[in-house]
């Protein structure tokens, strides 16, 4: 299995520095080893490095986040909601995304704060008007998405963007997996909080599956390489406080691993 990184040569760069920055590569995870590359899916530049020198960011830097709501009926039914006739879409900005270690800030404003694991698409080329039967074509690989939400105030604002995007509560990677190593029928996505298992859901369960995704989304929406598509969570959502732990896990990509603290003034 290949797995790819996108790194920084900083160690203190953030987790939403953009390509653009000097410093800002991609690699090859092997172990405690990486190779560069030349960008996502290319090839080897001759440069490596240890892992332990590196600052792990988030595997791609899209230019928008976009995620599917309510796509298991199981995770809709234990919010209380009805099932979408259609998918449902909403955005988290490229200013909430997080890096795998990374801490998650607990917002000063909210009081309930939802880890939600979830499979995650990376966008490998431009589409538009894509037509499910061609939508995978679109598509580089498989990464792991936590699309944290500050509850109350998605329920207090009856819509999606101030609860879903806080900095720091789009939690992605570490790796990419390309589409072709991994059976995407197989996927699965567990999370724990404070090593307790809490999700347990398979990609089989999807309402609507990734081409019915990739043909709405582009539909409205041209979909460039890099984007981060999170295609839903699984029953099994709940709070977290400061101080714990959150690990979403996909066999094949591995785990993502966050903690959360308190936000400060």
């Amino acid at each position: 299995m290949t797995h790819y990184i996108r790194f920084s040569l900083d160690p203190d760069a953030s987790p939403t520095v953009s390509d653009a920055i000097p410093g800002v590569k991609y690699g090859i995870l092997d172990g405690e080893n990486v190779f560069e590359i030349n960008g996502l899916g290319g090839t080897r530049t001759g440069a490596h490095f240890k892992r332990s020198q590196l600052r792990l960011l988030p595997p791609a830097c899209p230019s928008k986040i976009v995620c599917v709501g309510r796509n298991y009926a199981k995770h809709a039914k234990e919010l209380g909601n009805e099932i979408p006739a259609e998918p449902l879409i909403f955005l988290k900005p490229p200013s909430s995304l997080n890096a795998d270690g990374d801490a998650i800030l607990y917002p000063r404003i909210s009081n309930i704060v939802n880890y939600e694991g979830e499979i995650g698409l990376v966008v490998g080329k431009r589409g538009r008007h894509v037509k499910a039967a061609d939508a995978m074509d679109l598509i580089f690989g498989y990464t792991i998405v936590n699309d944290v939400t500050a509850r109350d105030l998605q329920k207090k604002d009856g819509q999606f963007t101030r609860g879903k995007g806080f900095d720091t509560f789009c939690c992605v990677g570490p790796t990419v997996v390309h589409k072709g190593e991994l059976d995407v029928n197989t996927l699965g996505v567990k999370t724990y909080l404070n090593g307790q298992l809490k999700q347990d859901g398979s990609i089989q369960d999807l309402i609507f599956s990734i081409p019915v995704i990739i043909e709405f989304v582009t539909a409205f929406m041209t979909l460039e390489p890099g984007d981060l598509i999170a295609t839903g969570t699984p029953e099994g959502v709940g709070p977290m406080e400061p101080g714990a732990t959150v690990r979403v896990e996909v066999p094949g990509i591995g785990a993502l691993e966050n903690t959360v603290r308190q936000d400060k003034p």
